[in-house]
């Protein structure tokens, strides 16, 4: 085994992104460190004062190819793979004349940059690199004996390290080969990605490409679901409006469940153009309403189910304002998101300081499209986003009573909010504000009544003279199998039904919406959310 702390005699440099380079070099040069470099690195050092030995000079070859051919030659790749306690390695050092370089500081061409911008297909295949990773590689590889930088943030604490031990230790340098290895695994992803969606491969194209996910860790979670399970957050798309890139402005960090119901809020709230609130619990909406203003939007989503509210996630599609950040606060809730928030809405919640308030910046896209994954035994489910948007102009209308104009408002509302309630789903809605909803029951009957009961129950915990439900419209996100859930909403006092149709009983089903005397429009669309 090698020495644990080992000094650093020669370093090759080579970097796309020179953010602290003079700092680093400065670092090494007066730890006495001879540097070498390629190219445009070697041309920064020079011109900063550094004495710099070009690549070129070590293998006795000119870099070639615009560059494309320069470090991949023995008298580097030797330098850096020889094991310094091998008699055979060091014997093949000596005999080729190849001196070992104890470090290499390489960062990569900006491939993941330069495809963000659309560009064209050889600009984007001449941002591939080729001599870095295989550089990186084979750091990390010997790491026993070499120490690998693959980012600028990484420089602060190499300068510590050799400013405390004159050297890098194993478990230093054991760190940074697994960063190196994750650096170029990322690297090689962001490739295989871009060539999958833009190189054409005609006839051998596979029908179903291998899935690869990258995504590096960026938060260790005290636990998750419950105390005894470990939870992490990976990132995959940090460009987004998200939980992940949202600004914390107050309260504790976020839990696993925080950020798994935030995120269904999220999702929930992006479907709405006019000012809406929404109230989760537990990943299901207990209470969504748009209105003319935010505060009169919390105020109908909150009386849809005021007893699940408490401790539950608000979200907003609009700037937080005052008036609506006083009427948050008279409840405990775990987590408010919005893409902005007054300077007085923050001071008001501030006086609340367990509430985290988390500000997006701007709303994401309801109908962008991604994979959405679900881990199985031994393997993985994938299936796209469900974006699907029904208007008024796709329902088909099957019964002899047409809805109204208000009717078919609040039927592509609770249609859009169905999309987010766990399967069996049931909602009602009345006048853009959901009256009830029914959730995550087995039977479809059971989330109809189940719904029916809570509106019961909140018009008796107010004082109203009805439950909400009457006059309502009612969203089902799957046909009904049979007339008993349809019959249940009209029990409890709906108007007007929209649900996918395309049972074997449909028949039934619109027969007995006539003989209620009630519309009812099919989409030919099922919202399943399990």
């Amino acid at each position: 085994m090698p020495d644990s702390i080992l000094p650093i005699r020669r370093a090759l440099i080579s970097v796309s992104d020179k953010t602290g380079l003079i700092i680093l070099a400065n670092a090494l040069s007066s730890a006495g460190i001879i540097l070498l470099s390629t190219g445009g690195t070697a041309k920064a050092l020079r011109e900063a004062g550094f004495d710099v030995t070009d690549v070129s000079e070590v293998t006795g070859f000119p870099e070639i190819m615009d560059g494309r051919v320069k470090t991949l030659h023995p008298s580097i790749h030797g330098g850096l793979l020889a094991k310094r306690d091998s008699q055979a390695h060091m014997g093949a050092i000596n005999e080729h004349h190849i001196e070992p370089i104890d470090l290499l500081v390489v960062n990569l061409y900006p491939f993941e940059q330069v495809v963000a911008g659309n560009p064209t297909n050889q600009t984007a295949i001449e941002n591939i690199d080729i001599g870095g990773p295989a550089m990186i590689r084979a750091s990390a590889k010997n790491h026993d004996f070499v120490t690998v930088i693959t980012d600028p943030e990484q420089y602060p604490a190499l300068i510590e390290e050799l400013s405390v031990s004159s050297g890098t230790s194993l478990a230093y340098r054991r760190a940074l080969a697994q960063k190196a290895f994750a650096r170029t695994s990322s690297y090689d992803h962001a490739i295989n990605s871009w060539m999958a969606s833009h190189l054409e491969t005609g006839e051998y194209a596979k029908s179903e490409p291998d899935l690869q996910i990258n995504a590096p860790a960026i938060q260790t979670l005290r636990y998750g679901e419950n105390p005894h399970q470990s939870a992490t957050i990976y990132a995959t798309d940090l460009s987004v409006p998200s939980v992940l890139t949202a600004k914390q402005i107050q309260g504790k960090p976020l839990s696993y469940n925080n950020v798994n119901d935030t995120d269904a809020a999220l999702k929930l709230i992006s479907e709405f153009s006019n000012p809406t609130v929404a109230i989760i619990k537990h990943a299901n909406p207990c209470g969504v309403a748009s209105a003319d203003t935010l505060s009169d939007a919390w105020k109908a989503a909150y009386h849809c189910d005021s007893v699940s509210a408490f401790g539950g996630i608000i979200a907003t599609n609009r700037i937080l304002d005052e008036e609506t950040a006083s009427l948050i606060t008279s409840i405990f809730s775990e987590v408010v998101i919005a893409p902005d928030a007054t300077s007085k809405a923050c001071d008001i919640l501030s006086s609340k300081p367990n509430i985290r308030l988390l500000l997006t910046g701007s709303m994401p896209n309801p109908e962008k499209p991604f994979n959405q994954v679900r881990t199985i035994l031994g393997g993985l489910l994938v299936q796209s986003r469900d974006t699907a948007i029904v208007t008024e102009d796709t329902l088909s209308l099957v019964t002899k009573r047409q809805p109204t104009k208000s009717e078919i408002a609040d039927m592509l509302f609770a249609w859009r909010v169905a999309k987010h309630v766990k399967s069996n789903a049931i909602i009602y809605v009345k006048e853009q504000s959901t009256a009830a909803i029914g959730a995550g029951q087995m039977s479809r009957l059971d989330s109809s009544r189940i719904a029916a009961q809570k509106a019961k129950d909140m018009a008796q915990e107010h004082g109203w003279e009805k439950p909400r439900t009457v006059g309502s419209v009612v969203a089902s996100d799957a046909f009904f199998p049979f007339p008993d859930g349809l019959l249940a909403a009209v029990d409890a006092g709906a108007t007007a039904v929209i649900q996918p149709g395309g049972s074997m009983r449909d028949d039934a089903v619109i027969q007995a919406a006539d003989d209620a005397g009630i519309a009812m429009a099919f989409t030919s669309i099922r919202h399943f959310n399990h």
